[in-house]
């Protein structure tokens, strides 16, 4: 069974770029969370389209449902800045249409009710890496940021990020040996389809190397397949997530 979901309330919402919002939330059963590892996750519930009130659903062996059945607007995010004495936390939203947990960002006010539960697994990178290579789309954008923060200077990082518009190129964390292309998608491509070219152009990995990639599923399955079947890695080389399907129909 998961973490338990924990009622919280939006304390501040600010719009970091025209595809990004950050949300600050206060609760007290934050303060009993167990800090978020970096590049780890957490599952925020927000009040399903219609009602205004927020519902917890229960857990039934296999996932989260409403009393009458239906599944809950449960999304997973990368936890930001954490602070158990004050139980806050701060969540990144890429800004879409037709999601439920992004629509619902794009009026939350402070006092709005919403739920956490959490954290998942984090990521460590081993001492004897000497590079690591970063891929990731807008949703990934949390979690290099914390990894570009986390990983020693003597460890150099390259890092492929797809947007869907140059709107949504932000400032990464500076630091020494950092080097970042940024490729805006075409309308035309499917989502990820630039972070697979990038990694498919890839002929060789040096043993003191590791790729770390988190995107749309399909595209990190994509290049997943590229690691193992054509570069021959090992799997303890490589750490690729994928985060999110497009919706269907």
């Amino acid at each position: 069974e998961p973490p338990p979901l924990r009622v919280v309330h939006v304390v501040e919402r600010v719009e970091l770029t025209p595809r990004m919002l950050r949300l600050t939330f206060e609760g007290d059963g934050l303060r009993e969370l167990v800090a978020p590892e970096p590049a780890s996750s957490i599952r925020l519930l927000v009040p399903s389209p219609g009602p205004s009130e927020l519902v917890l659903p229960e857990w039934n062996g296999n996932e989260f449902l409403l009393p009458g059945g239906e599944r809950p607007a449960l999304r997973t995010f990368t936890p930001l800045r954490f602070d158990a004495d004050s139980g806050r936390i701060e969540v990144e939203i890429v800004r879409h249409p037709g999601g439920a947990v992004s629509e619902w960002a794009e009026t939350a006010a402070p006092g709005d009710e919403a739920a956490i539960s959490g954290p998942g697994r984090g990521w460590e990178l081993d001492d004897s890496v000497r590079h690591l290579r970063l891929f990731g789309d807008e949703t990934a954008l949390p979690a290099i940021g914390q990894i570009i923060e986390l990983v020693a200077d003597e460890v150099s990082i390259t890092a492929d990020i797809e947007v869907e518009d140059a709107d949504a190129i932000v400032a990464l964390p500076e630091r020494p040996g950092l080097s970042d292309e940024w490729h805006v998608r075409y309308p035309a491509e499917p989502p990820g389809a630039r972070l697979v070219a990038a990694a498919s152009a890839l002929a060789d990995i040096a043993a003191d190397t590791h790729i770390w990639a988190a995107g749309e599923a399909a595209s990190m399955q994509a290049i997943r397949k590229h690691c193992f079947d054509v570069l021959g890695l090992a799997r303890s080389q490589t750490t690729i997530r994928g985060y999110w399907k497009p919706a269907r129909g």
